[in-house]
């Protein structure tokens, strides 16, 4: 049973069928009470209108067998004195046993005591007078026997004193026959309707149900085979439709194509990574050959320089792993003129001297970030223009708006505008600086760029005002400052 309801059809099916039945069966009640109501409100009003006719006919004196009363069996009629006692009734009425309130009234009238029984003196505590009629109706129900018959009625009684000050009460009786007929009917026909509208609901909702979740299914079953195969360039069927399937489907292929370019970019930074460890790991290895083999022979400048830059190239991999992992060291708060001046201050062998430009507004501009980081993406900006400058480097500290800008310029060739994005790229140097002596592993300027982003600005690069490139890093600026 659990593992037939762990179908999403079934589960809708179930809650469809109990919700209809439910609103069925609460409508169906409300319906019967209220035809029941309905038929009850017009017996009473029938019952009433027999039972005054006869009460105004005995407050005008007339006599208890001249009345005209109806038919028994239509509506039964009896005429009772203060002490309960039948002085008239219909035509081929037996006897009336009547319930609820009007058989209160009957009981408290045969209940008097005996003092009250002089049928000539007016009932006063009901504050009628002789040829008075009680404003007041009592309802009941209960059977009459009419020609040996027991059936069920409704009656209303009304007491009345007749012109000779004798107080009576009369009874009439309207039948429950067609209440009890329509209330019957409507309740065969609900109880049989009902299990056949539930039953179309059910079918109804599973077959809905069923074709609805069938790109589902395919969705489900493409997934499958793609995790089987680990081939992430399929895609999962789209429908030709525009419900939440449709856009599931949508965002599905959307992650399967990130995903697939992700594992894209993570193979090629395998391969970049292998091809750039191979050259000095080669160099470094037939240099110690060479001293092993003739001590007199051996670089130990050419052996330190490559040692040196594998450390290099393997800081910046796993500082790229660390930032691909979403890694992130502790915020601090940095004055970035006061930082950006710290960090140029400790450069020493820069084949170019730099300059450090803040203005005034600048000298309150305030960031939030983790200082090695952006000690980190300075020194990278910083090293890219020592490497293509000809005369100077100048790094500006200016405040745009919301965001703190720093600049770091140089005077050299320039970014070609084709190139301005793709030199963010990992492992990619511009033809000027293909040589892994001069432009390293094209690691750096990546870094930085990674950085900025998971600091919520951005680092781009354009042409500098007197020539060559301009790197911009765009932090937001904390509030506070002037």
């Amino acid at each position: 049973m659990r593992r037939r309801m762990g179908s999403v059809r079934a589960r809708a099916t179930l809650a469809a069928t109990l919700v209809v039945a439910i609103a069925l069966v609460a409508a169906g009640a409300a319906v019967l009470l209220a035809l029941r109501a309905s038929l009850i409100d017009r017996a009473d009003a029938e019952a009433d209108s027999v039972a005054r006719n006869a009460a105004s006919a005995l407050s005008n004196g007339l006599a208890y067998n001249d009345l005209d009363l109806p038919d028994g069996d239509e509506n039964p009629v009896e005429v009772l004195d203060r002490k309960g006692k039948a002085v008239a009734s219909g035509e081929d009425v037996e006897g009336m046993s009547v319930t609820a309130r009007a058989s209160d009234r009957l009981n408290s009238v045969a209940n008097d005591d005996a003092g009250d029984t002089d049928e000539g003196v007016a009932d006063e505590e009901d504050g009628l007078g002789p040829g008075d009629i009680a404003d007041e109706t009592w309802y009941g129900e209960g059977t009459a026997t009419v020609e040996g018959e027991t059936d069920d009625y409704r009656f209303a009684g009304v007491d009345v004193v007749t012109k000779g000050g004798v107080p009576l009460t009369v009874y009439a009786g309207a039948p429950l026959s067609a209440e009890q007929g329509a209330v019957g009917t409507a309740l065969t026909t609900m109880l049989i309707g009902l299990p056949v509208l539930l039953v179309t609901v059910s079918g109804v909702t599973y077959v809905v149900t069923r074709r609805a979740l069938r790109p589902v299914e395919g969705i489900r079953a493409e997934m499958a085979a793609i995790t089987a195969s680990e081939d992430l360039s399929r895609r999962v069927p789209e429908p030709a439709t525009h419900d939440e399937v449709a856009r599931l489907a949508r965002t599905t292929n959307e992650t399967l194509a990130a995903l697939e370019a992700s594992v894209e970019r993570q193979r090629a930074f395998v391969a970049d990574a292998s091809h750039e460890l191979r050259s000095p790991i080669a160099s470094l290895r037939t240099q110690l050959e060479v001293g092993a083999a003739h001590p007199a022979l051996l670089d130990v400048d050419g052996a330190v320089e490559d040692t040196v830059r594998l450390q290099r190239l393997a800081a910046d991999l796993l500082l790229l792993a660390r930032l691909d992992a979403g890694e992130r060291s502790p915020d601090a708060r940095l004055d970035l003129a006061a930082f950006v001046r710290e960090e140029a201050g400790q450069r020493v062998g820069d084949r170019v001297k730099v300059s450090v430009d803040a203005d005034m507004d600048a000298d309150a501009v305030e960031v939030s970030g983790s200082r090695g980081q952006l000690s980190r993406v300075l020194g990278n900006l910083l090293d890219n223009a020592q490497r293509h400058t000809r005369t100077s480097v100048a790094v500006t500290v200016r405040r745009s708006g919301e965001w703190a800008v720093l600049g770091v310029a140089d005077d050299g060739a320039g970014v070609p505008a084709a190139e301005r994005e793709r030199v963010f790229e990992r492992f990619v140097r511009l033809d000027e600086a293909r040589t892994r002596d001069d432009g390293g592993a094209g690691l750096g300027l990546a870094i930085a760029r990674d950085v900025a982003v998971r600091h919520g600005g951005s680092l781009t690069v354009r042409d500098a005002p007197g020539g060559g490139a301009l790197f911009e890093l765009r932090l937001p600026a904390l509030l506070g400052g002037r």
